[in-house]
């Protein structure tokens, strides 16, 4: 009696596997964040007339640490006036918004606005809450 030997051939697909792998790597990737600042953390100071500003103008930021944002993005008080002037030379409304915390040092925030003016800035407007939006 002759046993007869069947010989089984595996076939791997590799194709859907590599689909599988390649979804959750893009998953991941478009998941994880990297040090993104999700904003900076500012208290602004309250006040009874404050009007709204047109958000397209350029916005320096000043934190209670005394960290300094050009349009969001940190920036030295030494390079601060260098950015300005490439901010205002394309901008038509060359007002400047300074968001500055309600507990930074006055001196910081003077010399930002000085900075600005030297900068050709033809407005600076300090921006604030309104007392009813706290409320």
């Amino acid at each position: 009696m002759e046993i007869e030997r069947r010989t089984i051939k595996l076939n791997l697909q590799i194709a859907p596997l590599i689909d599988i792998i390649f979804n959750l790597l893009l998953f991941f990737m478009l998941s994880y964040q990297i040090g993104i600042n999700p904003g900076i953390k500012i208290t602004l100071p309250m006040a009874k007339t404050a009007q709204l500003q047109k958000e397209e103008n350029i916005i320096v930021s000043i934190t209670k640490e005394n960290k300094i944002f050009l349009n969001e993005h940190q920036i030295g008080i030494d390079k601060l006036k260098g950015a300005l002037e490439e901010k205002l030379v394309t901008k038509q409304n060359k007002t400047v918004i300074l968001k500055a915390d309600e507990k930074i040092d006055l001196g910081l925030a003077v010399k930002v606005m000085d900075i600005a003016k030297e900068a050709q800035a033809q407005g600076i407007v300090i921006s604030t809450i309104l007392e009813k939006d706290v409320r």
